[in-house]
């Protein structure tokens, strides 16, 4: 093993690192869409409202149907499930491209095409989170694998709204979609050169409803894995208001125009990918509890700091806190989980997580648009700080005793001895 896999040993793995290669390509594409789309809304409507239902039909799905579809990912190949996602994705992407290209687009047309990679994403997410496990060898190396992905869509996050930013201001919206629509190739491809073992069905009986239960039951009767669901939705629904609120800052807070936006949402990568930096490097999945503890925390305080600047500079080091916080919260939480959870239920716990984080984005988006609204975008982001130092601080409390409950379930998968320290 060479040194460069000694401190990323997943990348050892020769499927992970086709997944790595071609998600790192298509995310890329994917921030550059999600700026361009944010950007174009805005433009045509100047609503903050409607920047809130725009956000809320790319991502409502996702609350109703990701338990649907993490019984669809325990039940049948997460790999092609994932090629028929991505290809369903580049044919909407290739579809916002043309009809931007065209002159024609309005935002019924965003409106709908964002509820229809809602539906992909229902499926896509669990799926996606679900397939990691597969791509690595060796058991040990799955929480390396599941920081490196968060990194790698962070560094996305860095790189494709600056790209998306500078091209919206020289060239226009439709490149981004053109862009990202093509971008779907190089993981589709990636996809097709993996060599992966035959899908063995873990499921055989019982209708869709009674398996969404079960998972229910799985994940809410044990205190940790409800905690950290408990605590993703509520980072979800306050915390992530600022992705649809930016564009108010950076045009009629700050005074800036769609440079201005890129910057603001690479400055958040920027912090993003320093967490998932410092997540990929880390050696053992202790302590990650701490980590879910201040992330909310970190978010709360950048939070608080963006909504009261009024110079661009400081916005940009404020975000920094935001990405950085962010990131912390979702990626310690997805190892958590993935470390501890029963193989025939990773699917459907992976939905809920789905459902607590993508899932409750859209009810913060709509409920971000509809305050800033009526009271503007700072005070909002304001109260959605405080929300997340709340947060950070009922979750702390209950730290030491959801430690004691997960220690038999460490011992029993191996990753502790018995006899500690």
């Amino acid at each position: 093993m060479t040194t460069k896999n000694l401190l990323l040993p997943a990348l050892s793995s020769r499927n992970y690192r086709l997944f790595f290669a071609g998600q790192g390509i298509s995310l890329i594409g994917t921030w550059m869409t999600q700026l361009a789309t944010i950007w174009l809304v805005y433009d045509l409507t100047n609503s903050a409202l409607m920047l809130g239902v725009v956000g809320f039909t790319s991502q409502i799905p996702n609350f109703f149907l990701a338990p649907f579809g993490g019984v669809f990912v325990d039940r049948f190949s997460r790999y092609h499930t994932l090629i028929g996602t991505q290809i369903l994705a580049m044919i909407q992407s290739l579809t916002l491209a043309v009809l931007a290209l065209t002159g024609v687009i309005e935002v019924w047309h965003i409106i709908a095409l964002s509820l229809l990679q809602g539906f992909i994403n229902a499926l896509d997410a669990p799926a996606r989170q679900a397939f990691v496990p597969e791509l690595v060898e060796r058991r040990e190396d799955l929480a390396n694998a599941i920081a490196i992905n968060s990194t790698m869509i962070n560094g996305a996050r860095l790189i494709g709204p600056a790209i998306g930013g500078l091209l919206i201001a020289r060239v226009g919206v439709a490149y981004c979609f053109l862009i990202d629509g093509l971008s779907y190739i190089a993981v589709i491809a990636a996809l097709l050169a993996m060599k992966v073992k035959p899908w063995r069905t873990l499921i055989n009986d019982g209708n869709p409803l009674q398996r969404v239960k079960e998972g229910f039951v799985y994940a809410f009767s044990f205190p940790p894995i409800r905690a950290i669901l408990l605590l993703s939705t509520l980072v979800s629904l306050m915390g992530l208001q600022n992705t649809i609120l930016v564009p108010i800052f950076a045009e009629t807070i700050l005074k800036g125009g769609a440079e201005s936006l890129g910057f603001l949402m690479a400055a958040s990568g920027v912090g993003a990918l320093f967490g998932g930096i410092y997540l990929a490097t880390r050696k053992t999945i202790f302590g990650i509890g701490n980590v879910i503890a201040l992330a909310p925390a970190i978010l709360g305080v950048g939070l608080i700091a963006f909504s009261l600047s009024r110079f661009l500079p400081l916005s940009l080091f404020t975000m920094l806190f935001v990405g950085l916080g962010t990131i912390l919260q979702i990626a310690a939480s997805n190892t958590f989980l993935q470390t501890i959870v029963e193989d025939d239920k990773r699917g459907r716990l992976m939905s809920l997580y789905t459902m607590s984080f993508l899932g409750m984005i859209p009810l913060g988006n709509l409920l971000g648009g509809t305050l800033a609204d009526h009271i503007g975008a700072p005070t909002t982001l304001m109260i959605d700080g405080i929300a997340c130092l709340l947060g950070a601080i009922i979750f702390s409390k209950q730290l030491p005793n959801l430690r004691k409950m997960v220690l038999p379930i460490y011992e029993q998968k191996g990753i502790v001895s018995i006899k500690r320290d």
